[in-house]
């Protein structure tokens, strides 16, 4: 039984899991805007917001961090450079989910997450 485990696995191994992860954030980091199931938006969410809090610093330290976490140097760039400063005095929140209809397949809920 899983009681009192809070961790989304969306039925991957750890190492897919997470590059899920990455590839979805990247996505809606230079997209601004996706379209995803509602369990995969769920746990992009929490990733991009803060990934966006670590760019508002506008350190060495951070670029670094955010380097790690993403695959891409343009990512970084625009987080760093247009997400970090256009988010400067918001104090989170920077992410929007919206439902939009069912998968006919499987009957998912898919959602559009885009950047406030």
């Amino acid at each position: 039984m899983r009681h009192q485990k809070k961790k989304i696995t969306l039925d991957r191994s750890s190492a897919a899991r997470y590059a899920l992860l990455r590839n979805l954030a990247e996505s809606l980091v230079l997209y601004e805007k996706i379209k995803t199931t509602k369990a995969k938006a769920k746990a992009t969410r929490s990733l991009v917001e803060r990934l966006i809090t670590t760019a508002k610093q506008n350190s060495l330290a951070a670029r670094r961090k955010l380097g790690a976490a993403l695959y891409t140097k343009n990512t970084v760039r625009k987080l760093m450079e247009v997400l970090g400063p256009r988010y400067a005095e918001r104090r989170g929140g920077y992410t929007r989910s919206t439902m939009i209809k069912r998968r006919v397949g499987d009957g998912a809920e898919e959602v559009v997450i885009e950047l406030v």
